[in-house]
């Protein structure tokens, strides 16, 4: 009876034998998240320390403002060498490609100032300076040349034709410009000689287009033509007389084909040298005559 209420009260024994304790069931724990790898970033093994330090306990702060003062003394000390010293000032200027125009007229005109830094120079002015002074200049390159110099690159008007203007001759480069008066003809240009006042087209084309009308001509005339050209006479646009050496005419017409012209015109100076008169106004066709 004493085993039997033991089993009615649930002991211990009352399972059995073999039976153990039991086990408690609740939720199953979550996994455990990785640890981050320790990196360059703040506590790791080469990242800064913390507080803003680089490894070996210095301080960035300090560092960054020796940076930015040592690249104000560079600045200041590259300005002060281009500006404030002795070293890169205008010393010498020199003047090139110059023909008719001399050295001392291109130096004087151009006003480069001279004891001045170098770096400071105002090239563009100077240029300008230049072509609104002597006109007979067509292009100037002005360069630095270090330490020291100035160069000036000149480039001179080319005249290919002459306007007679009382005693003097008016100088006409390849663009019509009249650049210059002289009061000797050069060698080797042709004088022009306007005459449209009578032609029926002279009120289409004025004096102005004329005269580009004949320096178009002027410009593509053969380097043999051109040498023995003593005049080119215009009556109107398309009458066009060439004049040259030996009392010789040439009937141009316009100028159109002006190349054509100048092949056949070289072509029949050659096959008719002691004739007198040519015409090359229509090139398919020229004609010769005075042989």
């Amino acid at each position: 009876m004493a085993g039997a209420s033991t089993a009615q009260r649930g002991g211990p024994g009352a399972a059995g034998k073999g039976s153990g304790p039991l086990k408690r069931l609740g939720s199953p724990k979550a996994p455990k998240s990785p640890k981050p790898p320790k990196g360059p970033g703040p506590g790791g093994p080469g990242g800064p320390r913390p507080g803003g330090r680089l490894p070996g306990g210095l301080r960035r702060g300090p560092l960054v403002v020796a940076g930015v003062v040592l690249a104000l003394l560079l600045a200041a000390g590259c300005t002060w060498v281009l500006y404030g010293s002795s070293w890169l000032r205008v010393e010498k200027v020199t003047a090139t490609g110059t023909e008719v125009l001399t050295r001392d007229q291109v130096l004087a005109a151009a006003g480069v100032p001279v004891g001045a830094p170098l770096v400071s120079v105002d090239t563009d002015e100077i240029e300008a300076r230049l072509r609104g002074r002597l006109p007979r200049i067509d292009s100037v390159d002005v360069v630095r040349a270090w330490p020291h110099g100035i160069g000036l690159k000149v480039t001179e008007r080319k005249p290919v034709l002459l306007i007679k203007k009382d005693a003097q001759f008016v100088e006409v480069d390849d663009s019509g410009v009249r650049f210059d008066t002289v009061g000797q003809a050069p060698a080797g240009v042709p004088l022009l000689e306007l005459s449209s006042q009578q032609s029926p087209s002279g009120r289409r084309f004025d004096e102005e287009r004329l005269l580009r009308e004949a320096v178009h001509i002027a410009g593509v005339l053969p380097e043999s033509v051109r040498k023995e050209t003593v005049q080119v006479k215009v009556r109107s646009y398309d009458s066009v007389v060439l004049e040259l050496t030996g009392g010789r005419s040439v009937v141009w017409g316009s100028g159109e084909q002006g190349e054509a012209k100048g092949r056949a015109l070289t072509a029949l100076l050659k096959a008719s040298p002691k004739a007198d008169r040519f015409d090359v106004s229509v090139p398919t066709a020229p004609a010769v005559s005075g042989s």
